[in-house]
């Protein structure tokens, strides 16, 4: 039923210089530990856009952990079926295909290979998942896996038709010791293990006739765990199992709406299931373990990765506090565990620490735990150690903790002249503040939540009432001179000062004041909305891709393909001018996302957009993860429910 409605195409059709997306086509389920696409092309250069919705070929099907072709993929392998001429590179193997005879869902691949006149089909796994081979000619058929990145070996057990691989490859992350095992387990009498034969990075499998099945099992810890991993049932029971996984899954949330809006909602609720992935493993006595990144070794208790919480703190978590409650506990412990072994929480983590955006809006995961009664007092109490730590301790590895963290400190702020995109790291800073004021107040930490409450005013410190901006300052005290609202990064990420000033969430009654009342607020809102999308792109040397998409649609300096402009529209409500939010979140809802491969405004980033968009059509936003509120406006939908209750 909701199936039905699911493009898993919806913001693929992305390139380094402009985004619709920047998605793949993920075969997978609900937070698996294994995710599978086509991959058309890999092109040097460019290697984490290797696929395109149109392209009428392929290299192969991928196994892919790619959370952003910005970060880049990790323990990844590449299945292409063979014959006749077997190559021993995936662009010397690619093969013509036929769109219309191909078929990617949530829950199933099937492609046909024209030159070996091959069929492919895949269906996931919570840790892997399982391929059905078929072939139309008489000639010898090959599985051949090629390793994508980093160092991979192969090796076969014979006598248990099983094909080991394992691979090093990663990408910009701190981890220590990382590998990831692989297992193929074929029936038996279908593979011909004697004649299988290896080149450098790939392995080429002979099957034995023209029909072949196997399961695929992964591991971070050993090969004999991937074995483990491989789910013992037939191709059909799993693939049975995987679409009533995702019914159920897309099925928290009901609607009644037209054709359109139906295909476009449940493509971003499908997005938004993908991630955080999955890293943790059952051991042979139950346990669940993971291999730490920061300390090469397996400890105890759950582990998920994949998540940028600069991205999904403002609107995916504060979906799954009301349809993924259970999956955001577990969620969490994995994130505290992450800070147990490394000392510090999660910022932007693929597998291991990548840091790749600024702040610790985990800050604003947690206090919504807190408020939502979705954490235990344990786990809020070792959740309050990591905040208070990066809230006042400085990293010697940038990726970790909060930038300028001890001048915040001192100053008020963090200064400009120290620390480039210095507006940005004070407003998360004061922001991640209050978060902890709400997890302290939580716990009946009196003290804590009364040091941090002071502490979240801060933002007050960058306001420039001349200009009306929050303006990067000096540590002498002053703002930076030649200032133009319309100059990209320096003082801001990834926007400028019309995107980048109003993120107060957590105080708009003190912004309100910083404009002189509510009137002033929505005079400079107006204004915003109002004033073309020029931009200058002083502070990245070049164009960025947000500044063109902001560019290519008519919502003024509000950059809707980015997180920093996400909740802007959302101020009129909190002023009393709900009519003027609903007015741009409709627009923007209708003209801007789409079911198709160009469905996006922007980068979907893990959830976030899609999140976004399905919070919206509802009606209801959560404008300051962390107090536990929703700003309600019309709803776009007819009617709604929530895990079966009517909220429309």
């Amino acid at each position: 039923m909701y199936l039905s409605y699911v493009n898993v195409k919806m913001g693929t059709k992305s390139t380094m210089r402009y985004s619709c997306g920047n998605t793949l086509p993920l075969t997978q389920l609900p937070f698996a530990m294994a995710s599978f696409c086509p991959q058309t092309e890999r092109i040097q250069g460019q290697e984490n856009w290797f696929y395109k919705p149109d392209m009428p070929y392929l290299e192969g099907i991928r196994l892919t952990h790619q959370p952003s072709p910005w970060i880049g993929d990790y323990g990844t392998f590449l299945f292409t079926p063979q014959n006749d001429i077997v190559a021993n590179t995936p662009s010397s193997a690619y093969s013509g295909m036929r769109l219309e005879d191909t078929v990617l869902m949530p829950h199933y691949i099937r492609a046909r290979f024209l030159r070996s006149d091959g069929v492919m089909e895949l269906t996931p796994t919570k840790r892997g998942g399982a391929i059905r081979l078929s072939f139309f000619g008489n000639r010898q058929n090959y599985l051949t896996v090629f390793g994508m990145k980093g160092e991979n070996s192969f090796s076969c057990d014979t006598e248990n038709s099983i094909v080991y691989a394992q691979t090093n490859g990663h990408s910009q992350d701190i981890n220590v010791g990382f590998t990831m095992y692989m297992a193929l387990r074929f029936e038996k009498g279908t593979v011909d293990l004697d004649n299988t034969y290896c080149e450098r990075d790939c392995i080429h499998i002979a099957l034995k006739g023209d029909r072949a099945e196997c399961g695929i099992g992964i591991s971070y810890i050993s090969p004999q765990m991937a074995l483990n991993n491989i789910e013992q049932k037939p191709f059909d029971v799993l693939l049975k199992d995987g679409e009533d996984i995702w019914e159920k899954t897309l099925g928290r949330i009901e609607i009644d709406a037209d054709e359109e809006m139906k295909r476009t909602f449940y493509s971003c609720m499908y997005r938004s299931f993908l991630f955080p992935h999955m890293a943790y493993e059952i051991d042979e006595n139950g346990k669940k373990v993971h291999h730490s990144f920061s300390e090469g070794c397996v400890r105890e208790g759950v582990k998920y990765t994949d998540s940028g919480f600069w991205d999904t703190a403002r609107t995916q978590f504060p979906l799954f506090s009301l349809i993924a409650r259970e999956e955001y506990e577990e969620l969490l412990q994995g994130f505290v565990n992450d800070y147990k072994e490394s000392g510090w929480l999660p910022r932007w983590h693929s597998y291991g620490e990548v840091g790749c955006m600024p702040s610790t809006l985990i800050d604003g995961i947690i206090a919504e735990a807190s408020v939502q009664g979705i954490s235990s007092e344990e786990l809020l109490n070792e959740a309050l150690e990591g905040m208070l730590h990066h809230a006042s301790c400085k990293s010697e590895d940038r990726r970790y903790g909060r930038e300028g963290v001890l001048e915040y400190l001192s100053l008020g702020y963090v200064p400009c002249d120290k620390y480039k995109e210095s507006v940005n790291l004070t407003l998360d800073a004061s922001y991640g503040d209050w978060c902890i004021a709400q997890v302290a107040t939580r716990l009946g930490r009196e003290d804590i939540a009364k040091e941090y409450m002071a502490r979240s005013k801060s933002y007050k410190t960058l306001f420039d009432k001349e200009t009306g901006f929050m303006r990067g300052k000096m540590s002498n005290g002053e703002f930076r001179e030649g200032f133009d609202p319309t100059v990209w990064g320096v003082d801001y990420t990834e926007g400028s000062a019309w995107q980048n000033s109003f993120f107060v969430p957590h105080d708009i009654e003190g912004l309100c004041q910083l404009y002189g009342g509510k009137e002033g607020l929505s005079r400079k809102l107006d204004e915003l909305f109002a004033t073309p999308p020029a931009y200058r792109v002083h502070g990245y040397g070049g164009e960025i891709h947000e500044m063109t998409e902001m560019a290519q649609v008519d919502f003024g300096q509000c950059a809707i393909s980015n997180q920093p402009s996400f909740h802007i529209p959302y101020l009129y409500a909190c002023i009393g001018e709900g009519e003027k939010t609903e007015y741009w979140v409709g627009r923007m809802c209708r003209e801007l996302f789409k079911p198709t491969a160009d469905g996006y405004p922007g980068d979907e980033d893990n959830g976030s957009m899609s999140a976004w968009y399905i919070l919206s059509i509802l009606g209801m936003y959560p404008i300051c993860p962390g107090n536990g509120e929703l700003i309600k406006i019309k709803p776009l939908v007819k009617s709604a429910k929530i895990l079966g209750k009517k909220i429309i």
